[in-house]
């Protein structure tokens, strides 16, 4: 079973509540999504610490339930 975006969003906010989170849908199928996730938390770490810290959130779905996710992490620009 696919997961819905929204389901996506609120698991990371809920592991990261200072995270802005954007979540796109690639290709229709609720199997493929891009997620933007930009977070104050997120300043002075490594990038690959950020994304793990997404993929921390989902709880171990990616790749069963969530089968792909292009992932780009930041800090606020202001």
């Amino acid at each position: 079973m696919a997961m819905m975006a929204s389901e996506i969003e609120a698991m990371i906010v809920a592991a990261i509540p200072d995270a802005v989170v954007e979540i796109t849908d690639l290709a229709g199928d609720g199997d493929h999504y891009a997620a933007t996730v930009v977070a104050e938390s997120f300043r002075g770490v490594s990038r690959v610490v950020q994304q793990r810290r997404v993929y921390d959130a989902l709880g171990g779905r990616m790749g069963g339930v969530l089968h792909a996710l292009q992932l780009k992490t930041g800090v606020p620009t202001s």
